[in-house]
């Protein structure tokens, strides 16, 4: 039902119809028919301050201002944007921005877009030998006090890890489909994830961003599906800290209201000629298993918890609960390589993630103030806990009918 889809959880916010359109293929407003707005419940809205516009989408009715505008009661020097009267007109989440894809790509210096397989495989060696070297440290000193440590910075390498996997994913690995598989499959099974289950589930989700519908990871509850929960699936998605288990229980099941599973062949998340990609990852992902309870039964399961259990889970609640739009993780953010910079990596999933950050800061100028400038952060990203426990208390469901919808609070 819904055209392609930039949304706000990707830091573009919407501009008002006043604005001059340039030429860049998209529908006037004019052809478009009235879309149907509804008042927002709660001011804080999205996971991770989430706002998003477009054909039957989560949205607020108007965008907070940047985090330096609260601060200094100032722009960014900006021109501000004012209507036919000369007053400053507040942002409209239903309206299309003046600007396509087309200008964007065009900012972007097109050496970010080269794909250098040699550099991609120096992280994953990277990596690699920071988790094995934390674990042999960790099991050496085997000390109550070092243990939480490991558990934390072991679980940010494990995130590191998905990184990369998710780069195979989207081809911004290397331009070898070969060697994307065969490196996401050994990176992702290793954190027990099946590599072309959520790669599928994962272009669905990028294809459909901010679609209420057609989203695959981020969707929103309709209001008669949320109602229908019971008190303790409410309690368990809503409430820390039960989110941060979910995620290997969406792999199984997916969200409430959709049907399937990232490891059956036959689940609808895929078409027929996709079911031997599913198996070949439903059988790395099962060799994983028997790995890890090998290594149970000559280590020991207290031991294996320590190592692998424990930041298994810490990785999925960091990855599954914050990396909505951009955000500064401060030291983590060269840890995981850059992913936090979501906007251009939503718009252009094939550029490698060396790239983003000088992607971003070309795009910057295009985009002007509709790109959310994130909040900087110190070295340890904790402000974004505070995002998202505010999230998970105000963003329950979206009305079932309407055009562009709003986050509610039951």
């Amino acid at each position: 039902m819904a055209s392609w889809v930039l949304s706000n959880c990707c830091g573009l916010r919407p501009l008002p119809a006043s604005l001059p359109r340039p030429n860049s293929g998209l529908l006037s407003a004019a052809s478009l028919k009235p879309l149907k707005r509804r008042p927002l419940f709660s001011p804080t809205v999205g996971l991770g301050g989430r706002r998003e516009w477009a054909l039957r989408v989560s949205a607020p009715l108007q965008v907070a201002p940047l985090e330096d505008e609260r601060e200094s009661g100032e722009g960014s020097g900006e021109p501000s944007l004012k209507g036919s009267d000369g007053k400053e007109e507040a942002f409209d989440p239903g309206m299309p921005p003046p600007f396509g894809l087309a200008e964007i790509r065009a900012a972007i210096p097109k050496h970010c877009w080269v794909k250098d397989p040699w550099r991609s495989m120096s992280y994953v060696v990277r990596d690699v030998v920071v988790v094995f070297g934390l674990a042999a440290a960790a099991a050496s000193l085997n000390n109550w006090i070092v243990w939480p440590l490991y558990w934390i910075a072991q679980g940010t390498m494990f995130w590191a890890l998905f990184v990369l996997g998710h780069d195979c994913g989207h081809g911004s690995f290397s331009n070898n489909p070969k060697l994307n598989s065969v490196v996401g499959h050994l990176l992702h099974s290793s954190i027990l994830v099946p590599y072309h289950g959520w790669r599928i589930s994962h272009r669905t989700h990028h294809q459909n961003h901010g679609h209420v519908e057609n989203d695959e990871s981020w969707h929103p509850l309709p209001e008669k599906l949320y109602r229908s929960l019971d008190s303790t699936t409410r309690k368990l998605r809503f409430t820390l800290p039960f989110p941060m288990f979910a995620y290997p229980f969406y792999l199984w099941g997916r969200s409430p209201g959709k049907c399937g599973s990232h490891f059956h062949p036959s689940s609808d998340l895929f078409v027929p000629n996709e079911k031997m990609d599913v198996i070949t990852s439903t059988v790395c992902w099962a060799a994983m298993v028997v790995i890890l309870a090998g290594l149970t039964y000559l280590m020991g399961p207290n031991q294996m918890l320590k190592l692998y259990g424990v930041p298994y889970w810490e990785w999925s609640y960091l990855r599954g609960g914050l990396t909505t739009l951009d955000r500064d993780y401060g030291w983590i953010n060269n840890i995981h390589h850059d992913i936090g910079t979501h906007v251009i990596h939503h718009l252009f999933p094939q550029i490698p993630h060396y790239h983003l950050v000088e992607a971003t800061e070309a795009a910057k100028p295009v985009i002007g103030k509709y790109y959310r400038e994130p909040a900087k952060s110190r070295p340890l990203p904790f402000h974004l806990l505070g995002v998202l426990v505010r999230s998970l208390k105000h963003d329950h469901y979206v009305n079932d009918t309407g055009e562009v919808v709003y986050y509610q609070t039951d």
